[in-house]
């Protein structure tokens, strides 16, 4: 099957939704299909689309629903699309919504946010990622990384904040890696890494950087005010790295709502507090570390591209359903 795959992200841009189309590339070859990745489209030969971002892609899929009315198009959900630009741009994200023959969603309660009539449209395909490197944190200290681009919808400095006047005996230090989505947000970061020696803004760095933090570090903090199901849940996880997050829909619908590690959003204080007990209570954090492990069969790579060939099989079938009734 020739299969066109879209993405609003260019090409050199680390982490985010070039990454998820990149691993969805790889896997659709893998399944034995050709694939084309861009960041629009005009026309191109194609059985099937799959569009990431239903409001920054609305183009693409509008043309190509005209174009091949016939063909199955996926529109695949953001954290943007569902929390923010469902509301603040409803024109084009519903029409991408109304176009698509499956609406693939990132973490179960995505369907929650959709309008009624398109919740029977969502498949939900958890992103996954390879297993980390062997976990030997720190022994000096109590590391908390925060991997994730400085932009508002992150929440990026709330472990900053968190960490900052704790008493002497705690060992806490914030190591964050992400680019600064404006200059601005640079500026912040660096300011208060200048006056917080615990937190340290590392910028962009390549994958096997973080990787190699993952293993050094205690905790993941994802302080994110909205997700559509962030992936780095999935790296931390398959690197044995307990995860500690915001309580937002995009996180419980990857960890389940009943996860110990949540913390109000952009509540710093509940958020120094956990930081603190997990630091200090060997139990608590032995209990986040099994929680986090009985989720590992969710996010294997294996588990993922069954997902993705089951998908396929069921718009093939339908195909063949739609081809056989047409011809009675």
């Amino acid at each position: 099957m020739r299969i066109h795959l879209i993405t609003p992200s260019p090409s050199r841009a680390r982490g985010g939704n070039w990454a998820t189309a990149a691993r969805w590339a790889r896997i659709l070859r893998d399944l034995g299909h050709r694939v084309r990745v861009t960041r629009d489209y005009h026309g191109e030969p194609a059985d099937l689309m799959v569009a990431l971002h239903a409001w920054r892609s609305a183009e693409a899929i509008d043309r190509f629903a005209n174009e091949s009315p016939s063909r199955p198009l996926v529109v695949a959900l953001t954290g943007t699309d569902v929390y923010r630009f469902l509301h603040s741009h409803p024109g084009p994200t519903l029409r991408s919504l109304e176009r698509a023959r499956v609406l693939v969603g990132l973490h179960d309660l995505v369907d929650q946010a959709l309008p009624a009539e398109f919740r029977t449209k969502v498949r939900t395909i958890r992103q996954s990622a390879p297993p980390g490197l062997p976990h030997r944190p720190a022994t000096r200290s109590f590391r908390v990384c925060v991997a994730g681009h400085l932009r508002e919808e992150k929440d990026p400095l709330q472990p900053a904040y968190a960490v900052r006047d704790l008493p002497a005996t705690s060992r806490l230090v914030v190591d964050h890696f992400g680019a600064a989505h404006t200059p601005d947000w640079g500026e912040t970061a660096l300011a208060e890494a200048a006056v917080n020696p615990r937190y340290r803004w590392h910028g962009e760095v390549p994958r096997h950087r973080v990787r190699q933090a993952f293993a050094r570090s205690h905790v993941l903090v994802l302080p994110s005010r909205m997700e559509g199901g962030a992936n780095v849940i999935s790296e931390a996880i398959m690197a044995d790295l307990p995860v500690i997050a915001s309580r937002i829909h995009g996180s419980i619908g990857l960890l389940g709502e009943d996860y110990p590690g949540f913390y109000p959003v952009a509540d710093t204080d509940a958020l120094r507090r956990l930081l603190l007990q997990v630091e200090s209570d060997p139990d608590l954090y032995a209990f986040l570390q099994e929680a986090c492990r009985a989720l590992r069969p969710l996010f294997t790579p294996e588990r993922e591209r069954e997902n993705w060939a089951a998908l396929l099989r069921d718009l093939s079938a339908a195909r063949d359903s739609d081809s056989s009734s047409a011809g009675r």
